[in-house]
């Protein structure tokens, strides 16, 4: 799941390299930390957060669809 929100990150922003991507795993949930540069913050949150709701629906899917619970979160 990592490798698919690395995948569509560095396809919206401008500086692919500047995209990192940490795993934390819980017990029942894993929380996935996405930083990027500071120009491209805007283009990973859309138009009224919209992109990133999308991104959050697609990762809560391929991990329902793993048996698991996956979080996304934005740091600054």
């Amino acid at each position: 799941m990592r490798d698919l929100i690395v995948f569509i990150a560095r396809a919206l922003v401008d500086n692919p390299d500047g995209v990192d991507v940490r795993e934390i795993e819980g017990e029942k949930t894993t929380v996935y930390e996405v930083k990027v540069a500071d120009g491209d913050l805007g283009k990973i949150i859309g138009k009224h957060g919209r992109t990133i709701r999308s991104i959050r629906t697609l990762l809560s899917a391929a991990a329902t669809k793993a048996g698991k619970r996956a979080v996304l979160e934005i740091i600054e």
